[in-house]
């Protein structure tokens, strides 16, 4: 069968070109991407990856692109909406690396004449009423009705099946919740589900007068659909964020249907494909926050049952696209790091931190499956009395760091003596004053973008909050607009440099100082190689300087009689809190994961009544040292030369007082402009062990022929990063060292950032 035009083809060198140029701003953009489990995607036949949570409107598919391509060598074509493929750079972008356009029907909403309300909600729910409405010339059959957004839970929409007159319409299905029923009848005793008490006797409120509403336009998606199976016959892979569209929200937002009736509907055409799901998980430290990090985890591949598909060939093509859907977001939930709300997330956060008082580190995979673990125990028992009173008693721990104005790790600072207070102090400010040095250059000459971008990232967030039925605060928009103004501007700035240094030439020379045989070409070249060089220079030195620029106020308060005083007692409470979260954990722990023990993110610090000494940064580790991280449960990973800290749920600085590794000179031999490959990409590019090791648990029994294939692929996988982690050993061994390349000390505070 000949193959149908495809809307938009995907040219393999132009898809390469843009992503390898668009990653360099992801490099600079983000201080680590860790991809986890990639080892699981297939390398030839047709995928379809869903992604979620879409935290970060277009980094988030730049950065799936970047992983997929780097780790598994596939390129994937993106489900994009329709109305940012109208952008001028975007839509350019989105084109060349084959992106499909989807048009989605809220972005074409439009506000409508008169109200409406539900004359009858309790016996007849579906039919709608209007006032001066024009439903027979504003609706359409297939459209949608949306009601305004409510803050907190978005806009409620429904899809119209027949419009009666001007005045009134039949929905397909009624409106759900509380917040709808509310608008369309002026009543506020409705219960959770959205339905009125039954001795209810008026249906509307008195005096209400109708909600105002929108209307959307019915949207035909079947070139979308022809596409898709167009390119997974052909054993493409194709990318699509299930939830609709980015946001800022803890939770994930409500799956559309698409995804699983583009799965079926290719299965159903071609049922030996062997179409794949992979469920990605996109974690984010902070997503919209320059210099932060991100976690891309790989699920499991997700096969259709085939009954699924006899099911969707036989006409039940709704309950088998609600079976897959459910399955669809289960697998999703297992890669991400949900939470009912913010506060929940951030008392996560809190205990993740004190449940390690041991200063172990932890990959970056381990510290979003540890947040995982933990949100998953806390929904269980929220309602236990130990869980009431410990989030209790850490919510007051979080009020008391920030009414200091320091973070968990630096408490460990009360326990320096006055003496070494002091000669730290001196010592860091030292040190930030030459680092100041190579920072204040390029900090002064790219202000205009940083300013830039700040303003109109803001501005824009703005606007997509007002325009969106499901953000929060509109962060999801930060990051890609803060790149995108980036982009714009720096080229230019750099251009305007160079013209003013190429002019300064030309008039007197330079004052001199440019011998004559210097051309003016050659000056040029030299502009727009410095002014990028220096800029680069003071983003990468200034990250060491606000490191240390962040540790200085608990040394200052460390000096001060009253809040030093404060801060032991701080010190303190942190001691008993940890005991109390690592008790408490350890007690529910093999209650709701029956291989606790076997599988141990963190090792016990309390067992056998005492405290594990955390190891000294100095000293390295010897062989009974690693047995014995075996024995305790902790998985031991490959340390690295010159590694950077990961993130921590220990203390910032290890038991000793020694500076944490991003806070020292030593962290400038990781930097692109001092070693040899860049920083970022050598951490991007794989550490999947630390996915797998958590896969496998102790004495675990091969009692089947797909046991042993999933077995056989780990160990293959587990071999390619061991032959990639050789490469990057050989590789920073190439580099300048400005410290020993000891132990890993933990991280700056900036790894101890929440997701």
């Amino acid at each position: 069968m000949a193959r149908i035009k495809e809307l938009a083809p995907m040219t393999p060198w132009v898809y390469d070109l843009v992503l390898w140029t668009m990653s360099i701003l992801v490099d600079l953009f983000f201080r680590e991407v860790h991809p986890r489990g990639s080892w699981r995607i297939p390398r030839r036949g047709p995928v379809m990856f869903v992604a979620a949570p879409h935290a970060n409107q277009f980094v988030d598919p730049l950065i799936l692109m970047r992983v997929v391509r780097t780790e598994a060598h596939r390129r994937f074509s993106i489900l994009t909406a329709a109305k940012s493929m109208k952008r001028k750079f975007i839509g350019a972008c989105a084109r060349a690396v084959g992106c499909i356009p989807v048009a989605r029907a809220l972005d074409d909403a439009k506000k409508a004449s008169g109200r409406i309300y539900l004359p009858d909600p309790q016996n007849d729910p579906t039919l709608v009423r209007g006032v001066n409405t024009k439903f027979d010339q504003e609706a359409q059959v297939g459209g949608l009705l949306v009601l305004p957004t409510v803050k907190g839970s978005g806009a409620a929409s429904a899809e119209i099946k027949e419009i009666v007159g001007p005045e009134e319409i039949r929905l397909k299905k009624e409106f759900k919740g509380p917040d709808a029923l509310s608008q369309l009848t002026g009543r506020t005793d409705s219960n959770d589900e959205g339905k009125l008490p039954d001795e209810s006797q008026s249906e509307v409120s008195t005096g209400f007068e109708g909600s105002p509403y929108k209307t959307a336009p019915h949207v035909d998606q079947t070139k979308v659909y022809d596409a898709v199976f167009d390119r997974l016959d052909h054993g493409g892979c194709v990318c699509i964020f299930p939830e609709g569209g980015s946001h800022d929200r803890t939770e994930l937002l409500p799956l559309k249907a698409g995804v699983a009736i583009m799965a079926l509907g290719s299965l159903a055409a071609n049922p030996d494909s062997g179409l794949k799901i992979i469920p990605c998980g996109m974690n984010y430290f902070h997503a919209h926050k320059f210099r932060s990090r991100a976690v891309i985890e790989f699920g499991p591949p997700l096969e259709v049952p085939r009954e699924l598909v006899d099911m969707y060939r036989n006409g039940e093509r709704r309950e088998a696209t609600r079976q897959l859907l459910e399955m669809v977001y289960n697998s999703l939930v297992a890669v991400t790091v949900t939470s009912p709300d913010y506060d929940t997330l951030m008392l996560i956060q809190a205990v993740r931190r004190l449940y390690n008082p041991t200063g172990k580190k932890l990959p970056l995979p381990m510290v979003v499956e540890l947040n995982r673990r933990l949100v998953a125990g806390y929904t269980r028992y929220k309602d236990d009395p130990r869980i009431i009173n410990l989030k209790k008693s850490v919510n007051e721990y979080n009020k008391q760091l920030w009414l200091l104005g320091v973070r968990d790790h630096q408490v460990e600072y009360a326990k320096f003596s006055v003496p070494k207070v002091v000669f730290t102090l001196i010592y860091r400010v030292g040190k930030l004053a030459v680092l100041s040095i190579g920072t204040l250059p390029g900090l002064i000459l790219f202000a205009p973008v940083f300013i830039a971008s700040k303003i109109i990232s803001i501005r824009k967030s703005r606007e997509a909050l007002a325009a969106s039925t499901v953000k929060l605060q509109g962060r999801d928009v930060l990051a890609t607009w803060k790149l995108l103004v980036a982009m714009a501007l720096a080229p230019t700035l750099y251009a305007f440099y160079t013209t003013l240094l190429t002019y300064w030439t030309y008039r007197n020379r330079i004052q001199g100082y440019v011998p004559d045989w210097v051309s003016l070409w050659m000056v040029v070249l030299f502009g727009f190689v410095l002014f990028p060089a220096i800029t680069f220079a003071a983003l990468r030195i200034g990250e060491v300087g606000m490191d240390i620029l962040k540790s200085l106020k608990p040394l200052v308060l460390s000096l001060n009689p009253t809040s030093a005083n404060t801060l032991i007692k701080l010190r303190e409470k942190r001691t008993q809190l940890s005991a109390e979260v690592t008790d408490v954990i350890n007690t529910l722990g093999p209650e709701m994961f029956p291989d606790f023990d076997h599988v141990r993110i963190v090792a016990d610090p309390f067992r056998d009544g005492h405290i594990l000494e955390p190891e000294s940064p100095r000293t390295p580790k010897s062989p009974s040292t690693h047995s014995k991280s075996y024995l305790d449960g902790v998985y031991p990973f490959p340390s690295r030369r010159n590694q950077t800290a990961g993130a921590s749920i220990g203390g910032g600085s290890s038991a000793h007082g020694h500076l944490p590794r991003n806070e020292s000179f030593g962290n400038l031999a990781n930097f692109g402009l001092f070693a040899t490959r860049p920083p970022s990409r050598s951490r991007s590019r794989s550490n999947s062990q630390s996915g797998a090791a958590a896969g496998f648990k102790g004495f675990s029994a091969i009692t089947s022929k797909e046991s042993l294939d999933e077995v056989s692929q780990k160990i293959r996988g587990a071999m390619q990063e061991r032959g990639k982690e050789r490469s990057r050993r050989r590789s920073v061994e190439g580099g300048w060292e400005f410290a020993d390349s000891g132990a890993v000390t933990p991280g700056s505070d900036e790894g101890k950032k929440e997701v």
